[in-house]
């Protein structure tokens, strides 16, 4: 009964947010208010909407976390990401396996678009939820939409999470799940020399640091708004750190769970944007959100590559949020962001010479590329 009850829930949930959402613009206007702007740029009017519900329903901006809340932050966002799925990617054919993590077998789902080559280019994607929080569950959504868009398979993996295994557990089963991944290529339809690695937000720290840690076994990599540099203060941190979904405490109460004793002096990878070399890292893609505490850390990074000679497609999207890969059902702006990537993604493979550049995906009347942020 209890299942029967959470779906019902979903269900309702969703069919609400749709209603909402697909009001026109003028009435979205007047429900969210007038535009926040901050450094001259203008929050999307589906994110302040979003947050404008999400207060009138008395939810609380996240602050601090501690142990005892994180089981529920962990139901939620699994909870969060059936209500945000986008249907039209339900399709997708998917299969749950494990792979090889680094103290014993994790679990990983494979998604296969109808068209995807075989063999041929594979993502290995790392979840976000600041190293404590996230599951296959809350990437689902997010891996339908790249699969689909980008037309070559995903594979999704679950990592220890901390603090019950803080760093570098998450790190060490990332870095494991990419090695079984270029073993056991042919098993799940991979070219070993087209594999990229991809994630959002922590998930992007961990593809960044995997990249960097194989030099010239990952032929592409994909960041979504990434943390960088974990303890940073100040910047962007202090001017987005309240009133935009993620606050600077929660920031911080991770970053103290994933490391509890700050980023070690002779093991930074936790803070990748302090390495000493990039110059051996694959392609990168790297966005930022306008109204994210972690975009000066993102963007710090994508110059310090471009500086290393390696190719870099920074994009920063200046009217959306940390976590906007998640919002693409409710908000125009995030999908198309998020197309961005995932199209990115295909070029870049393409470049390597083994994967046709001319998409087939079709994506509900969106252009195939169409960016909604500036390149920075």
């Amino acid at each position: 009964m209890a299942v029967i009850g959470t779906r019902l829930r979903v269900r309702a949930l969703r069919l609400g947010f749709r209603t909402v959402f697909g009001l026109p613009r003028m009435v979205k206007r007047m429900l969210a208010g007038p535009q926040v702007r901050v450094e001259d740029q203008g929050l999307d009017l589906d994110v302040q909407l979003l947050y404008r519900i999400s207060s009138l329903l008395s939810r609380r901006e996240g602050g601090a976390l501690d142990q005892a809340t994180l089981a529920e932050q962990r139901r939620q966002a699994d909870l969060s990401a059936h209500i945000s799925a986008d249907l039209v990617f339900d399709e997708i054919r998917t299969r749950d396996l494990e792979v090889d993590g680094a103290a014993g077998p994790r679990p990983a789902r494979l998604y296969e678009p109808e068209a995807a080559a075989a063999p041929g280019p594979l993502l290995v994607f790392f979840h976000g939820g600041g190293f404590a929080l996230g599951s296959l569950t809350t990437a689902d959504p997010l891996c339908r939409l790249v699969a689909a868009q980008a037309q070559l398979r995903v594979l999704s993996v679950s990592y220890r999470l901390a603090p019950e295994h803080p760093y570098p557990a998450g790190l060490d089963d990332a870095l494991a799940a990419f090695d079984w991944v270029r073993k056991h290529a042919a098993e799940i339809g991979a070219d070993p020399h087209l594999v990229a690695v991809g994630g959002d937000s922590a998930g992007g720290n961990l593809a960044l640091v995997t990249a960097h840690e194989r030099p010239g076994e990952a032929a592409f990599a994909l960041a979504l708004y990434p943390v960088t540099d974990v303890e940073r203060t100040g910047g962007s941190r202090d001017t987005f750190g309240s009133g935009y979904g993620l606050s600077a405490d929660t920031v911080a109460s991770l970053e103290r769970f994933y490391l509890p004793d700050g980023v070690p002096n002779n093991d930074q990878r936790g803070a990748i944007v302090r390495a000493d070399d990039l110059s051996a890292m694959p392609p990168v893609y790297l966005a930022t959100a306008g109204f994210d505490p972690l975009r000066d850390e993102g963007e710090e990074l994508a110059e310090r590559l471009r500086r290393a000679g390696v190719p870099v497609t920074g994009r920063r999207f200046p009217g959306l949020v940390h976590g906007y890969a998640g919002l693409t059902a409710i908000s125009a702006a995030a999908r198309d962001a998020t197309l961005d990537a995932a199209s990115a993604l295909r070029a870049g493979l393409a470049l390597a010479g083994r994967m046709p550049a001319t998409s087939t995906a079709l994506t509900a009347g969106t252009p195939h590329v169409r960016s909604t942020g500036s390149a920075r």
